[in-house]
């Protein structure tokens, strides 16, 4: 083996059941460490015509251009306005970085396998983007499935447009 392939295989181990949480109302949801980028200050967001309505917009984040999903709008939460605790959790769909506006980023969790259950009726429910449902003690994450934040036809539409 490689050392690169070794390195990888620690990289991937090291992040395995880990999960970067955020709050959006009073909901806890989760995204696979391996997902996030960083996590960044709300900066100044450029929008663009012909977008889905939960995309915001664009930013540039030292010279890469990419864009910004408000969580709220996508999940069809209630509106608020920013504030100091919103952030964005730059994220890799597909190998797109894309933006989560968030109400708050929480803590990076470990949840052991043995607490991660499926959603119930997901596709039924409407909850396509909940992956599994991790269990704490007194409380439930629900852990996003990156890769169904944005469908094919999205991604393109996106792509298109930048």
């Amino acid at each position: 083996m490689t050392e690169n392939v070794v390195e990888e295989d620690l990289i991937e181990e090291s992040q395995k059941n880990k999960y970067l949480t955020f709050n959006l109302s009073k909901e806890t949801y989760g995204i696979e460490i391996r997902y996030v980028t960083e996590i960044v200050g709300l900066p100044p967001i450029t929008p663009m015509p012909e977008l889905p309505d939960f995309i915001s917009g664009v930013i540039n984040l030292r010279g890469i251009i990419f864009p910004v999903m408000d969580a709220r709008l996508r999940f069809k939460k209630e509106i608020i306005n920013y504030n100091d605790r919103t952030c964005i959790v730059v994220i890799d769909i597909n190998g797109m970085s894309v933006g989560l506006i968030v109400d708050m980023v929480s803590e990076v969790l470990d949840i052991a396998e043995h607490n991660i259950v499926a959603p119930p009726l997901r596709e039924n429910m409407g909850r396509k983007f909940i992956k599994n449902i991790g269990k704490l003690d007194n409380s439930v994450v629900l852990i996003l499935d990156c890769n169904q934040l944005l469908n094919n036809d999205e991604l393109n539409n996106i792509n298109v447009s930048m």
